[in-house]
């Protein structure tokens, strides 16, 4: 069956009947008055999500879609019949949009859910709805409503669990094949998968998901190149993508860690929200000879940005036990520590060579000009106080400087006294003599 996951179609809901106008003729009834009925409702379209429909095709071929109008009135006191609605079934998952306003009218994510996108017109009533007791002959009625009707574009976003991302050609249908009874076509050649498939995975204890292998995404499909993005939409409501690495690659401008930065971008371009989904990396093709080689490197690249690589071989099916693993903790549990590895510590000399120098040399410079600044200060401290221990002469010699002071002021003054003051002692000398004397006869006398 062919898959179709986006039509545009006309939708258009039935009109309403008209009222009647008639009155009532019978033998000896003179004007019986008015019994014109009223008109029956139109019909509405309705979307219905059916579990059992995976695909838009019906809807491909036939793209006008319309409801049945209500019929009209008639006379005696008949009702026109109202029209049954239209239900259109879509699979599960399908998002219905106004193309004229690009709004969203209803995402149906669950079996059964349904909802009206067109409502049918209503019916016009009959002359009989009108009579009065001043107006007892109505000769008029009440025309139905129009029905609405609509330009949609259908989006089909498939429900899955875990989504598969990778390079054309990485492993994604032969992964699928392997966890479940899935049967996508697998070839040696870029984009074998050119419609997404669904998996059903059975996995411990009872509990199982759905998988979603979509077609291979490149560089520059946010530009169109390859398939585009046309077939992310389907995975859009996972909560857990598997980002497969083809390890095997033999192109020369194609590497693994180059492959998973450029569909990581790739995914930004298309969504934010979709980006920042929880990935489990998984290296593919590990069978292969050189494939080892290249795991080492990988790993470690992975591990200095924190994530965790799984190796698997989808061929031989090595290392599917841990990768279901690691994506049912985070499927049923919502914990993701089996997706991250520590990064390696850092090496100490890459630390201290930078901010060494710049940090230690003000402590050097700072701390003599403290040394220094207490030495000063303690070195005046301890001289004054050896110099005021003796009171009295600090007392002293601080007189004669004041005095000292105040008499230098006079150059030629300070010459003379020093002079007169060179006289004086000379002439006391002899007084001093004389007064010795005249002290030795008196003391001869008393004797």
């Amino acid at each position: 069956m062919k898959f179709v996951d986006e039509v545009r179609i006309f939708v258009k809901a039935g009109d309403g009947g008209n009222g009647a106008v008639a009155f009532r003729r019978e033998k000896y009834v003179d004007r019986g008055g008015p019994n014109g009925g009223d008109g029956g409702d139109g019909g509405s379209v309705i979307f219905e999500a059916n579990p059992q429909l995976t695909t838009l095709l019906d809807y491909r071929y036939q793209q006008h879609h319309r409801a049945r109008s209500g019929e009209n009135g008639m006379g005696s006191d008949c009702n026109g019949r109202s029209s049954e609605d239209l239900v259109l079934k879509v699979p599960v998952g399908t998002i219905i949009r106004d193309v004229d306003t690009e709004e969203v009218m209803a995402d149906l994510n669950t079996a059964g859910e349904r909802t009206v996108v067109c409502k049918g017109g209503r019916g016009g009533l009959g002359n009989m709805n009108f009579a009065t007791s001043t107006r007892q002959t109505p000769r008029f009625a009440q025309d139905g409503t129009k029905g609405e009707e609509r330009t949609l574009r259908l989006e089909l976003k498939l429900l899955a669990d875990v989504g598969l991302l990778g390079y054309p050609n990485a492993g994604k249908s032969t992964l699928i094949s392997v966890v479940s009874r899935a049967r996508p076509k697998i070839a040696d050649y870029p984009f074998t998968t050119l419609v997404p498939n669904l998996g059903l995975v059975q996995y411990k204890d009872g509990l199982s998901f759905v998988m979603a292998d979509i077609p291979g995404i490149i560089e520059g499909a946010s530009e169109g190149v390859g398939l585009g993005h046309q077939f992310l939409r389907h995975v859009e409501r996972c909560k857990v993508l598997i980002h497969l690495l083809d390890m095997g690659t033999e192109v020369e401008d194609r590497a693994p860690l180059k492959d998973f930065d450029i569909l990581n971008e790739e995914l930004r371009k298309y969504s934010e929200e979709l980006s920042h989904k929880p990935q489990v990396v998984a290296a593919n093709k590990l069978d292969l000879p050189h494939a080892q080689e290249r795991l080492g490197k990988l790993t470690e690249e992975m591990r200095k940005r924190g994530i965790a690589v799984f190796p698997v071989s989808c061929a031989t099916g090595e290392g599917m036990q841990p990768l279901l693993d690691a994506v049912a903790e985070v499927l049923f549990t919502g914990r993701t520590d089996k997706l991250h590895v520590e990064p390696p510590p850092k090496p100490r000399a890459e630390k201290k060579a930078a901010p060494a120098p710049a940090k230690k040399a003000p402590a050097v410079k700072k701390a003599p000009a403290k040394k220094a600044a207490a030495v000063a200060k303690k070195a005046p401290a301890k001289k004054a106080a050896a110099k005021k221990t003796p009171a009295k002469k600090a007392a002293v010699k601080k007189a004669p400087a004041k005095k000292a002071a105040a008499k230098k002021a006079p150059a030629k003054k300070v010459a003379a006294k020093r002079v007169v003051t060179k006289k004086a002692v000379a002439k006391k000398a002899p007084a001093r003599g004389a007064a010795a004397k005249k002290a030795a006869p008196k003391r001869a006398r008393r004797s």
